[in-house]
């Protein structure tokens, strides 16, 4: 006998997702959100439609469980409560693993294709990096934003 999946009780760390490109990673990372526990944001527009059957198929059935915000325009977003922005990104002048995640942060995510423009790197209250080799250009954004989730639920005491 199989037992209902029931919606978590969402911890105060977000996601979020500016301008996503590709369709599986978004999706990837709405099933991340969803399996941790966390809150989604999303930062439109995408580079394709939200409905798209790709994302879909990448976050199958986890997304009914998704606490998912979506956010017309960075401006828009930017009209939200929530804690520090805390960018991930390549350019990051601290570790994710030196720096002091807090319980309220928001963990935000560029575009794969371009990253973020500079009025998102302005606004960061933060930005961070995932230590790599030399010479490698940058992790999968999807998979960035599970080691970057992870280490920020880890220290915060906030693992489902």
């Amino acid at each position: 006998m199989s037992r209902p999946l029931r919606r978590p009780v969402f911890v105060v760390i977000r996601l979020v997702l500016f301008q996503p490109d590709i369709p599986q990673n978004a999706g990837a990372m709405m099933r991340l959100a969803a399996c941790m526990g966390i809150s989604l944001d999303l930062v439109e527009p995408c580079g394709f439609p939200l409905d798209d059957q790709r994302m879909k198929r990448a976050g199958m059935d986890y997304l009914a469980m998704l606490d998912l915000v979506r956010h017309t325009s960075w401006t828009e977003f930017r009209k939200s409560p929530g804690g520090r922005l805390v960018l991930l990104t390549t350019g990051g002048n601290t570790s994710h693993v030196d720096f002091a995640f807090r319980p309220d942060d928001r963990i935000v995510v560029g575009r794969e294709s371009a990253g973020v423009p500079a009025e998102v790197h302005d606004a960061a209250d933060a930005r961070i990096r995932i230590p790599m080799l030399p010479g490698i250009r940058s992790i999968n954004v999807a998979q960035a934003a599970a080691i970057a989730v992870s280490e920020a639920l880890r220290q915060t005491g906030q693992f489902p």
